[in-house]
């Protein structure tokens, strides 16, 4: 656990900080003025894990990169605030919450959030690759603040204060990955790019994405094979992705990924988890294996077994 740095002892503090550890991932905090007065609150059940979080003003909670390094970097934080206000700042953003705002920002780099006043907050944790699934090649656009007069954040706001008193009654991982893609659905609009003219690339980037999924399947896609689809150089190609932050291999082995999870929750799975890898373009089981329990924490079999209760074989 990261150790808390303030200027006065202050046991209250220090609890507030190892629960936020415990809870949230490894972070580091600071109280510059007063006494301290705070609280967690944690949710959990199957996929859902969240914290209400109150401080006392003067209260920063940040990550450095050793927190980054330490911990596992594979999940954004959607904040919600519920009372007072707060400054949430990342990279060379940053942004004050009110009442009923949001904003995102991912665990994979340094953050501060700063508390002003009483504070109370909730953070919801969204893994990557919701994120991924749902967004597809938008790059996100992180501590930026989602207004609660917009739809958007109103209707995010209810969805995640529902899903957390469901927490109580047992949600199932179904459920559960659901309300966290309905929450990424649900602001969508305000983290993809602002609005702007389209940039050359736009239409090109767009024809290589059909490309892939049309041709998902295949073990034999390749970038020299989109790039003299769309015609550009491969190096082209690389430079394409990333513009929105996104490496071709990888990109086209996490959309894999997503579409064997996507058959292993359906009624219609088959038996064999070979054929499942096949089916979207592994033709090493071994592989697909690891690749699937790096992305989504465990087996396709444990996988299969969590969304529908049947078992799978090798």
């Amino acid at each position: 656990m990261a150790a808390a740095r303030h200027s006065v002892p202050d046991r209250a503090f220090d609890a507030w900080i190892t629960a936020i550890n415990q809870t949230c991932g490894r972070f580091r905090a600071d109280l510059h003025a007063g006494g301290f007065s705070g609280g967690l609150k944690a949710y959990e059940s199957s996929a859902v894990r969240a914290s209400m979080v109150d401080a006392s003003g003067g209260t920063r909670l940040y990550r450095t990169p050793e927190e980054v390094q330490a911990d596992d970097s594979s999940k954004f934080f959607a904040v919600l605030q519920l009372r007072g206000h707060c400054g949430v700042a990342q990279s060379d953003t940053e942004t004050v919450l009110s009442p009923g705002d949001m904003t995102l920002v991912d665990g994979a780099h340094p953050f501060s959030v700063k508390y002003m006043a009483n504070s109370r907050q909730v953070s919801l944790i969204l893994p990557r690759q919701a994120i991924e699934r749902n967004l597809r090649a938008i790059r996100v656009r992180c501590a930026q603040r989602v207004p609660a007069s917009t739809s958007a954040a109103g209707l995010a706001r209810h969805l995640i204060l529902a899903t957390l008193r469901q927490t109580h009654h047992g949600l199932s991982r179904t459920e559960g990955e659901a309300a966290l893609d309905a929450v990424v659905h649900l602001l969508r609009p305000a983290l993809g790019p602002a609005e702007e003219p389209r940039h050359p690339g736009a239409d090109r980037l767009q024809q290589a994405l059909d490309f892939i999924d049309r041709h998902i399947d295949a073990d034999a896609l390749t970038p020299e094979m989109i790039a003299q689809s769309i015609g550009i150089s491969v190096r082209g190609l690389y430079r394409l992705f990333a513009t929105q932050g996104l490496v071709v291999a990888q990109y086209i082995r996490n959309r894999r990924l997503d579409l064997c999870a996507d058959t292993l929750r359906g009624a219609n799975c088959p038996q064999k988890l070979a054929a499942v890898g096949y089916a979207w373009g592994f033709t090493d089981s071994s592989h697909f294996s690891t690749a699937f329990k790096t992305r989504f924490g465990m087996a396709p079999g444990e996988y299969r077994r969590q969304h529908t209760g049947k078992s799978l074989a090798g």
